[in-house]
């Protein structure tokens, strides 16, 4: 056996990755046929190769073409089943998935409401028929005014605890600060709801600060680039806030060149708190399980370390500390059974 045997067996925690940008060829295909909405392809290969990451411009382009494509709450449910399928697959017991709520608002009339109710179905589906829990990080797309950030931040703090968890912050980083959306930022935080906020990939040190002052983020979604601050390292350092680091994005986004040139044994060796994920799967030709591989391939990680990474994100996870202990148990015992079938 292998340790990559090992990796795609072993239980998994998921704290960074977008439901729109999971949508799979497949069920984009499907939608746009159930909508009657015009895509660049109209195959699964063609709408494969037009994923393919080129820019961030295309990127956003993919993501406005997806969104389009979800015109009633028998979409979302689809998209949100399929979804959760993929992360059992891949044995993900626990996920938190970025949603923009807003833009699916916007492009489909279907009220926050209604979108959460199909979600919950998805979700309640998923816990019972497939073992896997799903927490909403509802998020602000940065671009757009601060009335909506405001809009997106009310129904945050309504709907917390039922689905959602907390409020993030994604987007494009370049000319579009943190400090923006602070109204809303502050209204989630005045009532309790923790924020989770994109910052440190496209944008350096300065969005992480933001992310931090302003945000007060309880993780750095990204945060690659807090080497570039020394000050910056040892106030993550201190505080061991968790980074939500995803190579493949990373290097498709030109944040490094190659993953062989990734950040990420230098954000160990400085003691920073990391977890690994995939961010938009199949727009970057990956998996959480891919991720995985990958850094172990070129970093050298044994299962050790594979392991830590695992139980850092589920130590960050915004399960209750009773649920955090219970599959922390589980995942232990796992790892033990694992290792002697796939390692010894």
């Amino acid at each position: 056996m292998s340790l990559n045997s090992f990796i795609r067996a072993m239980p998994k925690v998921e704290l960074h990755v977008h439901v729109e940008g999971s949508i799979r060829p497949e069920t984009l295909l499907k939608l746009a046929r159930r909508n009657q909405v015009e895509l660049p392809a109209d195959t699964v290969e063609g709408l494969r190769q037009w994923y393919t990451f080129t820019d961030f411009p295309h990127f956003v382009e993919i993501y406005i073409a997806l969104t389009n494509c979800i015109r009633t709450p028998e979409d979302l449910e689809l998209i949100f089943r399929e979804f959760l399928e993929g992360q059992a697959a891949q044995n993900i017991r626990h996920t938190e998935a970025t949603y923009t709520a807003f833009t699916v608002f916007e492009l489909s009339g279907i009220p926050f409401e209604v979108q959460m109710q199909a979600i919950n179905r998805a979700r309640e589906w998923a816990k019972q028929a497939l073992g896997v829990t799903l927490a909403l990080i509802v998020d602000i797309a940065r671009e757009v005014e601060p009335a909506v950030g405001m809009v997106t931040a009310e129904w945050v703090k309504e709907w917390r605890g039922r689905g959602v968890e907390a409020l993030g912050l994604g987007g494009y980083e370049v000319g579009y600060p943190p400090e923006r959306h602070t109204e809303a930022l502050k209204l989630a935080q005045a009532a309790g709801v923790p924020c989770i906020l994109h910052a440190g990939e496209t944008e350096g040190p300065a969005s992480i600060w933001g992310a931090l002052k302003a945000g007060k983020s309880i993780r750095i979604g990204h945060g690659v680039r807090c080497l570039e601050d020394e000050a910056l390292v040892a106030e993550l350092r201190a505080r061991q806030i968790p980074l939500e680091v995803c190579p493949t994005s990373n290097v498709c986004l030109k944040v490094v060149p190659t993953l062989a040139q990734h950040p990420l044994p230098r954000l160990l060796n400085a003691g920073l708190y990391v977890t690994i994920n995939s961010d938009d799967p199949p727009m970057f030709n990956t998996t959480l399980t891919d991720e995985y591989v990958r850094v172990a391939e070129t970093f050298g990680f044994g299962a050790a370390e594979l392991e830590q990474f695992v139980l850092n994100a589920l130590r960050a996870s915004l399960l209750s500390e009773a649920e955090r202990a219970a599959l922390e148990a589980e995942f232990v015992a796992e790892f033990t059974r694992l290792r002697e079938e796939h390692l010894a």
